[in-house]
Parts: structure tokens; C-alpha cells; sequence
């Protein structure tokens, strides 16, 4: 696979962990611009060397204001729009914050790139595997989206994400704006910070204190190893075939009930700690699991990491970087 470069790229939500494992990918060979709202060390860029590369600029910005994000856009021949309100914790706590950030800055960032941008190669929208609702198992890119309640706060980030879909694939119809769609399922690995399941048990495990599962353990979730994500980004700016498409991205292989994934937490870990249950009370995912087999036919994508070698690169990362473990 022939990797992009000589070309100028902006990605969005630059700070964050799959955004700045795909800025490593093509920081050498082209020219990034990074938007986020804070470039710390303790977010996931500050593990790398972005911040210091000679090829890497950093604007700090809110996605959801217009000129700020004008003048990122601005000449781009390619954008990695990934910028979003994201965790559960976070969206149900700030309804309001995350559909005004996802859809007000997807509308923002989609008009500059259109006034903005006359040679866009490729537009790479970030949506979610959670706008399949609360049960998908082996769904593909034609099965039906599922809307959740209103009464449900967490519904609105998935409602929030679908609608950029929509907004993504209209300018693809009535401008031919070159845009591709990608839907994560359950990315992990070295590097992601803040508040997420493998990152809870790893801690736990490493601290010898018990890992807390919420609900009963039995939701089923299929994980997918960073290098793997990261490589179908990589064809999705390669490949012709990819504009105009929607991709589902994650490994099936790598499924797991929420149980099971602590129980093998704790055994690569070598670790004494237990597994304890604590009521979950807002709604939840049952079933996460993706077909790929349209970005195999079209992007050649076949996901090569295992589970545990996924788990064990993962951990020892953690383990050789105690300040990023979190609190239980």
C-alpha cells in the first residue's frame, strides 16, 4: 500500500488518541496541520513527537468556531475531521455541549473546506459504530440506523455523529466533495487516555484492586487494535474506491463479553486482583460487532493484531507509564 504524502492535511481533534496514531502514520512525508482544543502532555499527543516535528503545526481551537477553523482549512488536500465530544460519562453529562460540538462543528468544518479547499483530495468523517443502537452484531454499512430515545441523554451522541453523516454524503451528492465515512468499533491500545473500559481494568489489574464491571459483564464487544485501525485509514486516502463509501472498522475476531475481557486483563496481567459487579444506570450497547467486509473488498482491509498480543502491547505500555493509570 502506497502511503499518502507531499500533500497538505488537516486533522481534527489532533490531541486525541486515533487522530494523532494516524498524524504519526503520515507526519514524515507531508505537511499536518492539528486542530484541537488542547495540546497538553497528558493528552495522547503527548506521548509522541508531534508536537516537536518539524512537518506538524498545532492550532488550538474550538471546532464549533467558523473563522478559527477557516483559517485550519484553509488550502487543505486533505482533512481528517475526528474532533468530537466523546465517552459515555462525558456525553451524558453534557447533552447539549456534545450535539452543538459534533454536528455545529461538522457543519462549520465542511463549509470552509468547500469554500476553502479547491483541490480536497479526500474528507475522512468520523462517526460511530453507535449509530446502530443497541444491539448490532455482524452489521454492515447497509443495515439500518437506530435512533434512541430522547428521554435517553446518551443517545445524543450517536444521533449527533449520524446526522454529519448525512451532512458529509449531501455535499458528495451536490458538490462531489470527496468524502468517506468511518465507523470505529471499540479502538484501543498504546497511548489512549481517559476514561474507557481496558484502560479501568489494566489499572485495576496492575494495582493488585479489584476491576469493577458495570451491569452483569455479559454485553459482547469486538476490540480492534490501533496499528490494524490506523492501516485502513491509511487505504482510505489511498484509494479511489473509498470516496463516496462508508466504512465499519473493527475486528470481529477479537470479540469478547465485557467479563471475558476483564478475566483476560487480569491473567496477562499475572495479576491477583478480582472482578466485582455495580449496577450500570443509564442504557447500554448488548452487542457490538462489526462486519468488514466491505472494507476488505474495497480497501483490502484485514485486521491482523490478536486479542491477547493486542492486550499484552497495550499493558505493557500502562505498566512502563504508571501516570496514566486511572482511579477506581
Amino acid at each position: 500500500m502506497a502511503e499518502m504524502h507531499d500533500k497538505k492535511i488537516l486533522i481534527t481533534g489532533g490531541a486525541g488518541f486515533i487522530a494523532a496514531n494516524v498524524a504519526g502514520r503520515l507526519a514524515d512525508r507531508n505537511e499536518l496541520t492539528l486542530f484541537d482544543l488542547d495540546f497538553s502532555s497528558k493528552s495522547p499527543i503527548g506521548y509522541t513527537d508531534l508536537r516537536s516535528h518539524s512537518h506538524v503545526s498545532l492550532i488550538e481551537g474550538d471546532i464549533r468556531d467558523h473563522e478559527a477553523l477557516e483559517g485550519a482549512v484553509r488550502g487543505a488536500d486533505v482533512i481528517i475531521h475526528a474532533a468530537a465530544v466523546v465517552g459515555v460519562n462525558k456525553v451524558l453529562q453534557a447533552a447539549r455541549n456534545t450535539i452543538e460540538t459534533n454536528l455545529l462543528g461538522t457543519v462549520n468544518l465542511i463549509r470552509a473546506a468547500q469554500d476553502h479547499c479547491p483541490n480536497l483530495e479526500r474528507l475522512i468523517y468520523f462517526s460511530t459504530s453507535e449509530v446502530f443502537g443497541g444491539s448490532s452484531f455482524r452489521v454492515d454499512e447497509a443495515n439500518v440506523a437506530s435512533i434512541g430515545s430522547v428521554d435517553e441523554a446518551r443517545w445524543s451522541y450517536s444521533i449527533s455523529k449520524l446526522a454529519g453523516e448525512h451532512l458529509a454524503f449531501a455535499y458528495y451528492r451536490e458538490f462531489g466533495m470527496p468524502a468517506t465515512i468511518v465507523r470505529p468499533f471499540n479502538v484501543f491500545g498504546p497511548g489512549r487516555t481517559g476514561d474507557h473500559a481496558i484502560l479501568r481494568f489494566i489499572s485495576a489489574a496492575l494495582k493488585g484492586v479489584d476491576l469493577v464491571v458495570f451491569g452483569d459483564g455479559a454485553q459482547v464487544r469486538s476490540w480492534c487494535y490501533i496499528d490494524d485501525f490506523v492501516d485502513s485509514i491509511m487505504s482510505m486516502l489511498d484509494r479511489p474506491e473509498a470516496v463516496g463509501n462508508d466504512f465499519n472498522i473493527g475486528n470481529a475476531r477479537n470479540t469478547l463479553t465485557i467479563y471475558e475481557l476483564a478475566r483476560r486483563v487480569v491473567q496477562l496481567v499475572g495479576s491477583d486482583s478480582g472482578i466485582v459487579f455495580q449496577d450500570i444506570e443509564h442504557s447500554d450497547i448488548d452487542l457490538r460487532v462489526p462486519s468488514t467486509r466491505k472494507a476488505g473488498r474495497l480497501l483490502g482491509y484485514q485486521p491482523t493484531v490478536e486479542i491477547d498480543e493486542a492486550l499484552m502491547r497495550t499493558i505493557e505500555w500502562y505498566r512502563d507509564r504508571p501516570e496514566t493509570l486511572v482511579l477506581q
